[in-house]
């Protein structure tokens, strides 16, 4: 684990596979071949996707051929296959034709793996009261999915509320208490679509405080590999892509920092087989079908590529360094960072306690979650035998009892401690100003657990703004200036 991300294996027994998450499923629809199954399945190393049961139950062909075939031989596919129940048409047309009951039997019969219930997906920043009943109408479809049989088929349980945290903590709660076994967090797709990644942490926090550590979490609608790094960050196992095909029939190309318009690029900046095979001008002059076949080839790429980043992140134990490497990138996916770390208490207690070496890489590593253990752990330390204590960025001092390091943004540093995980952090030689201002935090909690020692802070011109935060009992020095014995 990392933050709240972790590499985790999602069985599907009917499909006789183990899935590493996070994963990507990428979205087929079954009326239109951009890139086929088999094709994602060899080529890109797909092992799950998702199709829609509801197109393929309204549309009498597809239908007759899946209950006859099976999904797999239909879609010829032989990896995992995950269903949607219709809830998406149901939020942009207003409504379905099928029941919860109706579509899930349907999703039994043609093979699916992985089927969905009719919820219902509240939008955002609707009336409390919508949102409200929405989700009782939900529940109940859960309960109805719980009591269906569906033998070794996962259910999902979508976790709704729209963008009411408690609303969605409670939704993941019950959701949780069924016996279901994937938990999407759904409607989320707007909020994506307006770059609103703040609002989609605090959607996933909530959802992620009701449901226990276990709970598969899928993000749906979650295909853009810009944000791929901060939703695994924030505790999202799945993600699905239409996004690949879409954008590929509208000219756009997929990045990791967001998305080009091909018209717009001189150079194509990737390395993957499309890139490696076509400049720009020779990918804009291909004939219209083969250039968004090859631009969805090459947003596949770039996409799984990302997932594949996520996982060896996560598994070296440095996915925040690539969260803010990525929150670079757009201001909104800054929001989104800052947002994550506002969750302090809960992402704190999901982090691992010791990892590979903290990088301090932008003034949002400052309120990471190993900043905040260690602060919160700083009563831990015995200074009973201490009457005189200095916490210096210069040299130590014989002149009290003991001289400890003065780390931004940890603070005071033992010596017994210096070598011990995150204190051997790589820091910035100039350390920025909130940096400096954890570091008085943590000073004034350690003042306060210890308020009979004398603590004098020898600094190297820190602001008086950030001085005057620390306690008026500790003393602070400026070692530029000052001469210390």
């Amino acid at each position: 684990m990392d933050a709240a991300g972790r590499i985790g294996e999602l069985a599907v027994p009917r499909a006789d596979v183990t899935i590493e998450t996070p994963a990507l499923l990428p979205v087929i629809n079954p009326n239109i071949d951009t890139v086929s199954p088999a094709d994602l399945e060899s080529e890109f190393g797909a092992e799950i996707l998702i199709t829609n049961s509801y197109i393929i139950h309204g549309n009498e062909g597809l239908r007759e051929q899946a209950l006859e075939e099976g999904l797999h031989d239909l879609l010829d596919f032989s990896g995992a296959i995950m269903t949607d129940s219709g809830a998406f048409q149901l939020s942009e047309y207003g409504e379905i034709d099928v029941t919860t009951e109706e579509i899930l039997q349907f999703q039994y019969d043609i093979g699916s793996d992985i089927g969905t219930p009719v919820d219902i997906p509240t939008p955002p920043d609707v009336s409390r009261e919508q949102a409200a009943d929405e989700l009782e109408t939900t529940l109940d479809r859960l309960q109805i999915a719980d009591d269906a049989e569906t033998g070794e088929m996962l259910v999902t349980a979508p976790v709704q509320g729209s963008t009411y945290p408690d609303l969605r903590e409670r939704a993941g709660r019950e959701a949780y208490a069924t016996g279901l076994d994937v938990f999407p967090v759904g409607a989320v797709v707007p909020l994506l679509g307006d770059y609103r990644f703040a609002d989609i942490v605090d959607v996933v926090a909530a959802s992620k405080r009701g449901l226990g550590e276990d709970a598969p979490v899928h993000l749906f609608g979650a295909g853009h590999p810009m944000m791929f790094a901060l939703a695994a960050a924030a505790g999202c196992d799945l993600f699905d892509s239409a996004a690949y095909a879409l954008y590929a029939r509208d000219d756009r190309y997929m990045t990791v920092r967001g998305t080009e318009y091909l018209d717009e690029l001189e150079y194509l900046p990737c390395d993957c087989a499309v890139c490696s095979e076509h400049d720009a001008d020779g990918l804009r002059d291909l004939p219209a079908g083969q250039r968004e076949r090859r631009l969805a080839e090459h947003n596949l790429s770039v996409s799984f590529a990302e997932i594949r980043r996520v996982r060896q992140a996560i598994r070296r134990g440095n996915l925040l360094e690539l969260v803010e490497t990525r929150a670079r990138g757009h201001p909104a996916l800054l929001a989104g960072y800052r947002a994550l770390l506002q969750h302090s208490e809960w992402l704190e207690a999901a982090d691992p306690i010791a990892k590979d070496t903290f990088f301090y890489a932008s003034t949002e590593s400052a309120d990471r979650p190993e900043v905040k253990r260690y602060h919160d752990r700083l009563d831990r330390l015995d200074l009973d035998d201490l009457e005189r204590l200095l916490i210096t960025e210069a040299d130590p001092s014989d002149e009290f009892d003991e001289s400890w390091d003065l780390r931004p943004p940890f603070g005071p540093v033992p010596p017994a401690l210096s070598r011990v995980y995150p204190l051997t952090a790589e820091l910035p030689e100039r350390p920025d100003r909130r940096a400096r201002e954890r570091a008085v935090d943590a000073i004034a909690r350690l003042h306060e657990s210890a308020p009979a020692v004398e603590i004098t802070v020898a600094h190297r011109s820190w602001p008086e703004q950030v001085l005057a935060a620390l306690p008026a009992a500790v003393d602070a020095i400026d070692v530029t200036t000052d001469h210390q014995g």
